[in-house]
């Protein structure tokens, strides 16, 4: 089992900044990829931006730019620094983590619990 630990979030007004913070604990040999998903209401979730085992990162074309993520693999840590929030950005935030396990072929994955971003307009 692993568990994925979400810090940040919160409310902030149009063009403010905030960071998102998560770590990984438990059970397994690396983690494949690690990064950040929103849902809005009544909206499916989507991909932020996660990065693979390297630097390789994915993001959403609305956060280009506006974005950075980091990670540090000695501490199993994954960050969000996100800057010029506008009001689309307010949904909750859900760490994810793709992770192999010693004696499995698959990977497996798991979310965080979830965190509230606000931009008020």
């Amino acid at each position: 089992q692993v568990q994925l630990v979400e810090s940040g979030g919160g409310l902030v007004q149009e063009g403010g900044s905030l960071r998102l913070s998560c770590a990984a604990s438990g059970s397994f040999f690396s983690i494949n990829s690690m990064g950040w998903y929103r849902q809005a209401p009544g909206k499916q979730r989507e991909l932020v931006e996660r990065i693979i085992s390297g630097s390789s990162t994915n993001y959403a074309d609305s956060v280009k730019g506006r974005f950075t993520i980091s990670r540090d693999n000695a501490k199993n840590t994954v960050a969000l620094q996100m800057n010029s929030l506008q009001p689309e950005d307010t949904a909750v935030y859900y760490c994810n983590a793709k992770v192999a396990v010693v004696g499995r072929v698959r990977e497996y994955e798991y979310w965080g619990q979830g965190t509230q971003v606000t931009v008020s307009s």
